[in-house]
């Protein structure tokens, strides 16, 4: 008898499975476990082998549902999602970073004006005038002075319109900058002219917002020869060109503010002041209006 369980007892501790790592695989259900716990001395052993592999997987479960409890319970855990995000964009959003940083550098490269060191320094004073040509302080200016000294109603009439065009293109442009804060591509401060025209942002340009409006209007209700016409055709799109050459704008700044300007202009068109409620205005201006009684 004490031969055949030292033989037994050799067997066992030769039978890999029996050893505790490989002892979990080697698990009766716990039904026949409980069962087999009453019918000899097996039992407790077995469960004193298993009790580590239990507490190991007890632990490891624990500590899974803890890892993965706050992201089921919606806590913070945002950051895969966002990175996803990041990294697989949507078409819409790479065709656009991709035009963004196209209109960057090609108004980055054209801006050979920038400083008085640049590749068209010579020529700098000259864009300068240009620009300074399309500021709103001398078409309001100008448009003030000839509606001073105009004795004509017909001539009234257009210069009070174009008058309020010009304040509606100022305005609108002013909003429209203040909303969308674009820098510049060189990002330069504004100066006092900047300041003084409320033109302190890159989008849309204002100066060729105001070179197509004006010479819309002009080509629309004056009489000029067309050489005249070619030249205010020629100085609306050099407006535009100027600006980008100064570093003050992006191609797509200035682009926007030529549709802009048409836009404005047809704006005008659609509500244009008559005869009468111009020399209205005028008389309230000029504080000569009496009203009626």
């Amino acid at each position: 008898m004490p031969a055949s369980q030292a033989r037994c007892r050799a067997r066992d501790r030769n039978n890999v499975l029996n050893r505790p790592e490989f002892l979990s695989l080697n698990q009766p259900p716990r039904r026949e476990n409980v069962a087999g716990e009453g019918r000899g001395g097996g039992g407790p052993r077995r469960s004193a082998f298993r009790q580590p592999s239990q507490q190991e997987d007890t632990g490891g479960r624990g500590s899974k549902e803890s890892s993965e409890g706050p992201a089921a319970d919606g806590g913070t855990k945002d950051w895969p999602e966002q990175d996803c995000i990041q990294l697989n964009p949507t078409f819409r959003g790479i065709a656009v970073s991709s035009l963004l940083a196209i209109d960057i550098s090609l108004s980055r490269s054209l801006g050979v004006c920038v400083g008085p060191h640049g590749s068209a320094a010579p020529l700098r004073s000259m864009v300068v005038l240009l620009a300074l040509s399309g500021h709103v302080l001398p078409w309001i200016c100008g448009t003030l002075i000839c509606l001073w000294r105009s004795s004509s109603l017909a001539g009234q009439e257009v210069l009070v319109n174009l008058l309020l065009a010009l304040v509606l293109d100022l305005m609108t442009v002013a909003g429209i900058q203040k909303l969308v804060k674009r820098k510049g591509p060189w990002d330069f401060p504004p100066t006092f002219l900047d300041y003084v025209a409320m033109d302190t942002y890159s989008f849309p340009a204002a100066h060729a917002s105001r070179a197509v409006m004006v010479s819309k209007f002009l080509l629309t209700h004056l009489v000029l020869a067309v050489p005249l016409r070619i030249l205010l055709y020629l100085w609306a799109v050099l407006m535009g060109v100027s600006r980008v050459l100064l570093g003050k704008h992006h191609l797509s700044d200035v682009s926007c503010g030529f549709a802009l300007g048409f836009l404005h202009f047809s704006l005008v068109e659609s509500v244009w002041l008559d005869s009468a409620t111009c020399q209205t205005l005028i008389s309230i201006g000029t504080l000569r209006w009496t009203p009626l009684v």
